[in-house]
């Protein structure tokens, strides 16, 4: 294998909602016409990947999770044939696009579930789990607490009760039935057919429960779906990659790798909670914790996906509960910013209270730490969120490119867009947009293109083995990845004040330490030992040797 045939270790990767990027026709609503006319502006910004949300008919009870057709698009946001125009143009610009594998679940509006109510002889009663009986399992809770009472409900034109891990409108698929097994692996056909790189896999632990059971997810052999969706995938296209979403304990989330035959890629939900503890403490120890208690990804074929903020809440639940405590009182202190009892629901602009020095750290630090960064739309400019909108929507506004009426999303009235744009406080539209962003070479937007292609240059960040370095100061988190005889290093400081460190460097006097990217000019750095002042909430990045791109060993 080469690096174009593992491309997603070092990819760039970029969420976004189609509704909520562009609207090209006025009826304030993005669509993938809108999102095509816009690839040139993600082709600037050097993202590689999009993961784009849900985009097929839905009665958008759940942002679009809530499906009803998986071999159409949301009529809204256009055609299929607007779709497969939009990936031929994002591959002519060097972009891949993953969607969403959205199968644990469908609306309780799908034609499946309606025929599975209506006939109890019909072939879909199957396709969903059904009891005369209801059942007891008390050990089951709903995956929103608070937004849902259980996971059973009764539905009065079947007479009986159906299971559903998340809101009621939402039941869940027999994914043991080897007929529902046929039909994701048709979803999955369709859409790799019309040109996609592969799928972020929604709600992966659910996949591995057999039947209606309240299980633990980590039964012998309960991964077997998991290995044919990737066995399936690779067949159909060899370069698809499989992104999962598995929020469980470390010692639990090897087994989504498998033995590098099931998930090529794992959201990092462990290392992304340590990063805000430690922004909240300023201590670097908790990263270099989160780091430590993930395992290494299987041989060359796994990675981590590391990221500030998804498009869901930012889950805090793999801290304890005092550390949990510290963040939501450091970064949500009002129980409005707060959601489901273990997450934030705000961006990271709002979060880091619009400090322009401690977003470009953060942003640094995705870029740096060892797998592959992802970040969402707005992100990049700085958004800001609208907590005014109910649930996880407060981080989904549409994008702010310019200061013109609804941010320049869209020409429709404020009254017709899908959700509002942010019109007020410090990251109204009318202050934070790509417009007021793209000249100025310090501005944020500037900043976030100069580190990837910074980024795109050091694939040893990708791919390489990491060591985390003493710099002893406890607010210094320093680190090192080698591969392929190439070394990268990057300094970050969590804290407001100054400071000078020290870092123990094999083979620094040996060759050129040359600066890769650094928050702002500084001067030379000492060689033995290696010697480095850092400003507050300052980062700088070093190749250690001659700067080139190593080769595949």
């Amino acid at each position: 294998m080469g690096i174009s045939d593992l491309w997603y270790k070092n990819a760039i990767i970029y969420a976004l909602d189609v509704k909520t990027f562009w609207d090209s026709d006025g009826d304030g609503v993005g669509d993938f016409a809108g999102l095509t006319t816009r690839l040139d502006y993600l082709e600037r910004l050097g993202v590689t990947c999009l993961w784009i949300l849900p985009f097929y008919p839905s009665p958008d009870r759940d942002n679009g999770y809530d499906i009803t057709d998986y071999y159409a698009i949301d009529p809204r946001l256009g055609t299929l044939g607007d779709f497969v125009e939009f990936v031929h143009e994002a591959g002519g610009r060097g972009i891949r696009v993953l969607t969403d594998l959205v199968v644990n679940h469908t609306s309780n509006q799908h034609p499946w579930f309606q025929a599975s109510r209506r006939d109890p002889s019909s072939r879909y009663r199957d396709y969903y789990v059904w009891s005369r009986e209801k059942p007891e399992h008390p050990e089951q809770h709903p995956v929103f607490p608070g937004e849902s009472r259980g996971v059973w409900s009764y539905d009065d034109v079947a007479e009986a009760y159906y299971f559903h891990h998340f809101y009621s409108f939402e039941p869940g698929l027999n994914l043991a039935n080897p007929d529902v097994q046929q039909e994701i692996f048709r979803i999955m056909g369709f859409w790799l057919e019309l040109g996609i790189s592969g799928f972020r896999v929604d709600s992966a632990p659910f996949l591995v429960r057999p039947k209606g059971k309240a299980l633990h997810l980590h039964d012998a052999g309960a991964h077997t779906l998991l290995e044919r969706v990737h066995r399936f995938a690779q067949w159909r296209r060899s370069e698809a990659v499989m992104l999962a979403e598995a929020n469980v304990e470390p010692d639990k989330i090897a087994s989504y790798f498998g033995d590098g035959d099931e998930m090529q890629m794992l959201f990092n939900f462990f290392g992304d909670s340590h990063l805000f503890l430690a922004f909240a403490t300023e201590r670097a120890e908790y990263i270099a914790r989160g780091l430590s208690r993930v395992p290494s990804p299987p041989l060359d074929v796994g990675q981590w996906v590391n990221y500030l903020r998804n498009l869901d809440e930012l889950d805090l639940e793999r801290l304890s509960r005092e550390e949990q405590e510290t963040v939501f009182e450091t970064f949500a202190p009002e129980q409005n910013m707060r959601i489901f009892g273990r997450g934030i629901r705000r961006r990271l602009a709002s979060m880091l209270g619009g400090d322009e020095r401690r977003i470009q750290l953060a942003f640094s630090l995705i870029f740096t730490l060892p797998g592959t960064p992802l970040f969402v739309y707005g992100d990049e400019i700085g958004m800001g969120d609208d907590l005014a909108l109910r649930g996880r929507d407060a981080v989904r506004t549409p994008m702010q490119w310019s200061g013109e009426p609804n941010g320049g999303f869209s020409r429709a009235s404020a009254s017709d867009l899908v959700r509002p744009v942010v019109s007020s406080g410090p990251f109204r539209y009318e202050r934070i947009n790509v417009g007021a962003q793209r000249r100025p070479p310090e501005s944020l937007l500037n900043r976030v293109v100069g580190m990837i292609a910074a980024r795109k240059e050091c694939p040893e960040f990708g791919w390489g083995t990491y060591r985390v370095l003493d710099a002893g100061d406890a607010a210094v988190f320093a680190h090192r990845c080698d591969w392929s005889g190439g070394t990268v290093f990057a300094l970050h400081n969590l804290s407001a004040r100054a400071c000078t460190v020290t870092v123990p460097l094999d083979g620094a006097s040996d060759g050129e330490v040359s600066e890769l990217m650094a928050d702002h000019r500084y001067g030379p750095v000492g060689r033995d030992p290696f010697v480095a002042e850092l400003g507050g909430y300052g980062f700088r990045w070093f190749r250690l040797g001659d700067v080139h791109r190593p080769a595949f060993p």
